[in-house]
């Protein structure tokens, strides 16, 4: 009985099961979005709200962790347990989410990327003073012996300070991988705002999974202590000859298995409580409790034509690689450039002598114009380097605008089948409330035995834990909905609302 009820306790839990569509490009490497998760061929998540060997999956053929998992904890564990609410938690995560702070230094990177092609077109300043001791020969240096003359000149010195400017006056190449860059870092920042979209779905993902764990151990404790008072009123009935010891035992071992259910509930609610302290960057070993709680709240949502016209004006990450595709051209232009003529200026102005008291000025001014006339095949080169690129940069696009029409359209069915799905399921649990009575009024006037009460337990369990899954899963198309257009981070609290 103890072997049934831990596989009909996975069975109903593997109903919590969904599909969560990874919608940026950061995602793309193959890791999971969740902690118990698997990726599909697709790069659409299926997350295992089950038992832990059900969920535990092979590490080692992951390239690495997906960085959205962790976080960067920081401060000290308290022995008070933290009051965390949802907008907390987001907050927290936006803050000190792994996968958010390395698109932060991305962004750094990029920008400091543009700041170098800058610098082909800035003035270049610089100064050096020298002091030397120099010894000279003279037909070394001029080829012939000078009558009158020591061959040999010196030891002397020679003092020179100076300051060397050098301007690029016109240099195409160098204007285009500028603007080039500009497009790069334009593209890092939009990157950084599809991280904290992202950001946002892993942390209030997992903390609708807390919310769900929750409520699985209410629903296991209030199975158990149903269990315990059948177990005592059949005790009773037994101590007054009116059931037989198979009924006892019968019940026994109905409330046996309502324990063991509600230790595995609590061990899953701990383990996704660490998941998302992780996620949010707590200290390692801070408890806390949630305190935002998500009730069943319909969404009005807009047009399928609105919602994808939304999604192509305010994705992020559409937009990302549409300046993805815009810098590639930049690089190609750069590539063509490398062919046209180069004009610079330099020039150096100091004091220069034998010493330090005995110097006098020198300036040194050049215009310098440059022809590339054969370069080895490299311009060709760079030139097909950028075409692919730019091809590349371009397929990228138009698969991305591909995939944001399948994922709207996925996320209206999600939040169709799934606001369906609660009606029913909630139906369900209130007609199983209802037989579970009936059965133990039948039982308590000996009509019947416990069997029925037994079996309408089982089918309150199994439709309390399906009505918990299905309000998962129409959260999380909230959740998947507001993503999909792009306002996951701006608009989740109000999604979860239904406004």
């Amino acid at each position: 009985m103890n072997f049934l009820a831990l596989r009909t306790l996975a069975a109903n839990r593997a109903r919590l099961c969904t599909r969560l569509t990874v919608f940026c490009v950061a995602l793309l490497a193959g890791a999971p979005l969740y902690g118990q998760s698997d990726l599909t061929p697709t790069g659409q998540g299926t997350v295992s709200y089950g038992p832990p060997s059900v969920a535990v999956q092979d590490n080692a053929d992951l390239p690495m962790e997906n960085p959205y998992l962790g976080g960067v904890p920081t401060g000290k564990a308290t022995s008070t347990a933290l009051q965390l609410s949802l907008q907390d938690a987001v907050t927290r995560g936006l803050r000190q989410n792994l996968g958010g702070l390395l698109s932060s230094d991305a962004l750094s990177g990029a920008q400091g990327e543009r700041w170098r092609a800058l610098s082909a077109l800035l003035p270049s300043l610089t100064t050096g003073t020298s002091f030397a001791v120099r010894q000279n020969d003279l037909k070394a240096i001029i080829g012939i012996d000078v009558p009158g003359h020591p061959p040999v000149i010196g030891p002397f010195g020679v003092f020179d300070t100076r300051a060397y400017l050098d301007q690029s006056v016109f240099n195409w190449e160098s204007i285009e991988r500028a603007r080039f860059s500009a497009a790069q870092t334009k593209s890092a920042q939009y990157s950084y705002k599809d991280a904290r979209e992202l950001v946002v779905v892993v942390v209030v993902s997992n903390y609708l999974l807390v919310i769900a764990d929750e409520s699985q151990v209410e629903s296991a404790l209030a199975q158990r202590d149903t269990a315990k008072v059948l177990f005592d009123q059949t005790a009773d009935q037994k101590q007054a000859g009116l059931a037989a010891a198979v009924d006892v035992l019968r019940s026994n071992v109905e409330l046996q298995a309502r324990e063991q259910r509600l230790i595995l509930a609590r061990n899953n609610l701990a383990k996704q409580k660490r998941v998302l302290a992780r996620a949010i960057g707590l200290p390692a070993g801070q408890t806390f409790e949630i305190t935002t709680k998500v009730a069943y709240e319909p969404l009005a949502t807009p047009t399928l034509d609105e919602a994808l016209a939304q999604a192509y004006s305010s994705r992020p990450d559409y937009k990302s690689v549409i300046e993805q595709v815009r810098s590639a051209e930049l690089q190609k232009k750069a590539a063509s450039a490398e062919r046209y003529p180069t004009l610079s200026a330099v020039a150096d102005y100091g004091s220069i002598g034998t010493n330090f008291a005995s110097n006098h000025g020198t300036v040194d001014a050049t215009a310098e114009l440059r022809f590339p006339i054969f370069q080895g095949g490299r311009i060709h080169g760079d030139n097909v380097v950028a075409d692919s690129a730019l091809a590349r940069a371009k397929q990228r696009l138009e698969d991305l605008r591909a995939s944001i029409d399948q994922q709207v359209r996925d996320a209206f069915l999600d939040l169709q089948d799934t606001a369906q799905e609660v009606s029913v399921e909630n139906n369900a649990v209130q007609l199983a409330t209802q037989t579970l009575q009936q059965s133990r009024d039948r039982f308590a006037s000996g009509v019947t035995d416990n069997i029925e009460v037994v079996q309408a337990q089982e089918s309150l369990a199994d439709a309390n834990d399906a009505y918990i899954a299905s309000l998962y899963r129409y959260n999380i198309a909230k959740i998947s909905m507001a993503r999909s257009i792009g306002v996951a981070e701006s608009n989740y609290a109000l999604y979860l609302k239904g406004q």
